[in-house]
């Protein structure tokens, strides 16, 4: 094995479909128009030296160390910014070059540290590659006088020097090895789009700087990384490679946090990894990453990772350490027990987000092979199940239309219910771009995200409505479409129902789905709204984005069929910049509904009760399945509470901490008589469990993840399982435990009978991944390089359908005892229930849960910012911390789950979407009032969940 190395052409490729030919060092060569000429010479394999040029930001022309010569042109121009031109005739290695080049570069290291064999970057420098390249010798300048890199000169304080800033726990910043190419400031604006650096001073006085003369950990900056990865120094490096040292060899693998599916390459040094690397390759990131996805992967090796099979009797015993062998013989005997106790319906199972495509099917098989019933549900029941519901009516499948590319071709971009800079930071960092180029911005939320206003970007609208009225506003915009003929005529009758659409007309142009009625309960002003529904029907290409913000409602599946109906009308469907993107929540949320982790779904979203494709597993499998849809996982906590549902296999989901209602979920474990966990740590849920596997992480097993636009990406192993087996492996021996067959030698098996029962995966396979790099499902003989635009002539069921959108509002109202609504989202540094980034240094930046209250409901309550406040509802109450803040509208609280100290679950209820259960965790009446700290409540949960952790022969096992 070898590092995967990538060129670095210099510049960016030119989207140009006009091609110009010119001569460079007498090789003809054909490019698009508009290419640099560094970049055509990279192109035909000749290297031009440079330093301030990467091929992931705009060119610079600083360095001065890319001239070249260009017949019938005076002087040397930079090859970075001289575009190539019909007919031209360019020099790249002259005598007058050479030395211009070797001049050049003697100025750069006269004022450079000699220390390369002991520095970190050492094999790994363009500026070390470049003297090599130029043929340095010597420095006729010498090395004393004014320097940037000596603490004292001559014993005197020199003031141009700066010590080296480590404050950042991820990567230092030594600025007397900066070479002042500004590639870090450039990527900071244009890849990330933060414009956290700037070079302050001029001259000779010119160094970077993080914000105003700031330490990275206090400035704007916000780790993605992007500054590293484009330093060609060792001024910005890793802490791990300095640690570890230069990695031998790389694998490029997929992330295993949000929806966004970034590739990277995962650079080692035997079995250590040494750092993530954004893919320049990856299709879903283009080479940028997040703080999470580039740095935050130390909790593979964290001491709290669990390596041993556990078991134990009750769940107030201590853990018992087991060999495999006896854990699942153990859990196969209780679940035969209990099926035989209490009837077949009586155990069933949670897939997991987190983990492959693979082990996700397996799972699911398991459950409806093995144990005889149809009780599968996923994380999905609880977030994106209404977007499956929802679109699945309208288009006629369960997922988004468009590839993230596609949003470089928008025009018009509405954001609702999502926040895409903390949730899915990649996309918003696509996203922002687009923005500055001059896309126009609708962001309808009821919280003002960080895209409403941030460096150079401003939303043309913001609609701040009140929580629980989305479906009230999306009909509103319907009706200022329909009303002013703002709809595309041509597009309906040609690909939607004629007579569903005037019926659907009809409706939203009644008087009281005006923004002028609507305003009185929403919030949102009527006239804002009118500017909003014009923009996206006249802007051009309209492009929707949402998240849980729409999902997470009773009213979650009406939300996105009323999403749906705006795409439609407008004619928005169908091509690049355009579409209806759930923003997926995590790695592999949609490869886990894909994989038919629903109980009424098998895989590729086929009902259970469809005889042809129960038939094509049950010739497979070898069994007859049950045509009945099994219970959701709200209705196996109800059937547990009532005493008929009594075991439980939950594979890579916490459901105490991230479901809804926690007293109500924790009763419902509480009554089982078997619960089986499957996970890296001893989460929330294995407080409640009798059995513990552990779990592999994603560096520690094949398989495939697919992402929030439906890219099936490779996953690939860099290192051993620690705890012996991947995820796949342990599911596939509990099964054959339970007498089933099973033989898998590799997880590409697995995809191969994926493919042989799915049919929008039928052309997918392991070598055909490798070949593409990834493909977007569905991808068969009609499709047989993806489907990167869905709906492109015509809709998945035939016709779009139109559907009537009625506001209903929630049964969860305000009033005298709950005068405040709760919403909640995620932060940056944070992922989910915080599993695995509360094990990173990410919990500098997001140590505990804050409760968001604006001034107003602050002044009113006497609570200042820092204050511990009790936050309480119907449900139950906590304490947290206040941060107080005008980003949420009075009468609006918001807070994050990624801390189970705070347990926000523990106040929102069981209120749930009318079409799939998914729970109303976006509209919780609440108070909120001072508090002296820790509610009784949190501080028994915190005793309990301690007693739990505890393993015989063993102090403690930490959370």
């Amino acid at each position: 094995m070898s590092l995967v190395h990538e060129i670095d052409y210099g510049t960016p490729a030119s989207k140009s479909e006009t091609s110009v030919t010119l001569t460079i060092d007498g090789r003809q060569i054909t490019v698009p128009e508009g290419t640099s000429v560094m970049r055509a010479s990279m192109e035909a394999g000749i290297q031009v030296p440079k330093l301030c040029s990467t091929d992931m930001v705009d060119a610079f022309g600083s360095c001065r160390l890319c001239l070249v010569e260009i017949e019938g042109r005076n002087g040397t121009p930079a090859s970075c910014t001289t575009p190539v031109a019909a007919g031209m005739v360019v020099h790249t290695q002259t005598g007058r070059l050479k030395d211009i080049r070797r001049g050049v570069m003697e100025l750069y290291i006269s004022d450079h540290p000699l220390d390369c064999l002991t520095c970190a970057a050492n094999g790994d420098c363009e500026l070390q590659d470049m003297a090599g390249a130029v043929g340095l010798r010597d420095v006729r300048y010498g090395y004393e006088g004014d320097n940037h890199v000596k603490a004292r000169n001559n014993g005197d304080i020199n003031l141009k020097w700066m010590p080296k800033d480590e404050s950042n726990p991820y990567f230092t910043y030594d600025p007397s090895k900066c070479i002042v190419c500004s590639r870090c400031v450039r990527a900071c604006e244009e890849v990330q789009g933060t414009f956290a650096l700037t070079i302050e001073g001029r001259g000779f006085g010119s160094r970077v700087s993080p914000g105003m003369h700031e330490d990275f950990i206090d400035s704007e900056c916000v780790s993605c990384g992007a500054c590293v990865q484009a330093c060609p120094t060792a001024t910005l490096t890793e802490k791990s490679v300095i640690q570890i040292g230069q990695p031998e060899h790389s694998v490029v693998t997929t992330c295993a946090y949000c929806g966004v599916g970034c590739s990277f390459k995962a650079e080692m040094r035997g079995e250590e990894l040494v750092r993530m690397v954004p893919w320049k390759d990856g299709q879903a990131n283009r080479g940028h990453s997040c703080v999470k996805g580039r740095f935050a992967y130390g909790y593979s090796t964290h001491k709290d990772r669990i390596l041993n099979p556990m078991i134990r009797e009750k769940v107030t015993d201590p853990w018992r350490e087991v060999t495999w062998d006896e854990a699942f013989a153990h859990v196969a005997s209780e679940f035969r027990r209990i099926q035989y106790q209490y009837g077949r319906d009586s155990i069933g199972g949670i897939t997991s987000s987190r983990c492959t495509n693979e082990e996700t099917f397996l799972v699911q098989k398991l459950i409806r092979a093995g144990f005889g019933n149809n009780n599968v549900d996923t994380c999905a029941r609880v977030c994106h199940s209404p977007t499956g519901y929802g679109l699945g009516q309208a288009f006629g499948t369960s997922a988004g239309t468009q590839n993230f590319d596609s949003v470089e071709d928008s025009d018009v971009v509405v954001v609702i219910g999502a926040n895409p800079t903390d949730g899915h930071p990649v996309f918003g960092s696509r996203l922002k771009k687009r923005l500055r180029q001059g896309a126009k911005l609708i962001v309808i939320d009821p919280r003002r995200i960080d895209l409403v206003r941030t460096p150079h970007v401003e939303a043309a609208y913001h609609l701040p409505l009140k929580p629980g009225t989305n479906v009230a506003v999306m009909t509103a915009l319907a009706h200022v479409i329909v009303t002013e003929g703002l709809y595309d005529e041509a597009f309906i009758r040609e690909r939607c129902d004629w007579s569903e659409f005037e019926d659907w007309a009809a409706f939203v142009a009644e008087p009281q789905h005006s923004p002028e009625e609507t305003e009185k309960f929403t919030g949102v002003p009527a006239e804002d709204l009118r500017g909003s529904a014009r923009l996206y029907a006249r802007g051009g290409n309209g492009a929707i984005y949402y998240g849980l913000g729409v999902t997470e409602h009773s009213q979650g599946s009406t939300t996105v069929m009323a999403i749906a109906n705006l795409a439609m009308a407008t004619g928005n469907i169908g091509r690049p910049g355009v579409g209806v993107n759930p923003l997926r929540g995590q790695n592999n949320v949609q490869g886990s509904c894909d994989m038919g982790s629903f109980p009424h779904e098998l895989p590729g979203y086929r009902h259970i009760s469809d005889d042809a494709t129960r038939d094509i597993f049950e010739k497979l499998w070898g069994v007859k399945l049950n045509n009945e849809p099994g219970l959701r996982i709200p209705n196996m906590l109800d059937a547990a509470v009532e005493g008929t549902f009594k075991g439980l296999y939950v594979q890579g989901e916490d459901i105490l901490q991230s479901d809804p209602d926690t007293k109500h979920v924790a009763a419902g474990l509480a009554a089982m008589e078997c619960v089986v966990v499957q996970d890296l740590f001893l989460n929330e849920t294995a407080n409640y469990a009798h059995v513990f596997l552990p779990g592999s992480t994603f560096l520690e097993k094949d398989g495939t993840f697919t992402n929030a636009e439906r890219r099936i990406n490779r996953v690939r192993k860099v290192m051993t399982p620690r705890n012996g087996y991947g995820d796949w492996e342990v599911t596939q021996k509990l099964a054959q435990a339970m007498g089933l067959g099973w033989n898998y030698q590799h997880p590409s098996e697995i995809m191969d009978e994926i493919a042989a029962t799915t049919p929008s995966f039928a052309l997918v396979s392991y070598d055909y991944l490798e070949k593409m790099g990834s493909v977007q499902w569905p991808c068969n003989e009609k499709n047989p390089e993806g489907s990167p635009i869905m709906h492109v002539n015509g809709f998945v069921r035939g016709k779009g359908k139109f559907i009537r959108t009625e506001y209903v509002a929630t049964d969860e109202r305000t009033g005298p005892r709950f005068p405040l609504l709760l919403t909640t989202g995620r932060v940056l540094s944070q992922y989910n229930v915080g599993a695995q980034t509360r094990r990173t240094d990410n919990v500098v930046w997001h140590a505990e849960d804050r409760l968001e209250i604006h001034p107003h409901d602050a002044e009113m309550r006497g609570i200042r910012d820092g204050d511990w406040v009790k936050l309480g509802s119907r449900s139950g109450d906590t304490s947290l911390r206040a941060l107080i803040t005008d980003r949420v509208a009075p009468g609006v609280v918001y807070t994050t789950f990624h801390h189970p100290n705070t347990q926000a679950n523990v106040i929102t209820t069981d209120f749930s979407d009318w079409a799939t259960n998914c729970p109303e965790y976006k509209v919780t009446a609440v108070q909120v009032s001072p508090s002296n700290g820790p509610s009784d409540w949190q501080i028994e949960y915190d005793e309990q969940a301690r007693q739990s952790r505890r393993i015989a022969g063993k102090l403690e096992a930490a959370e």
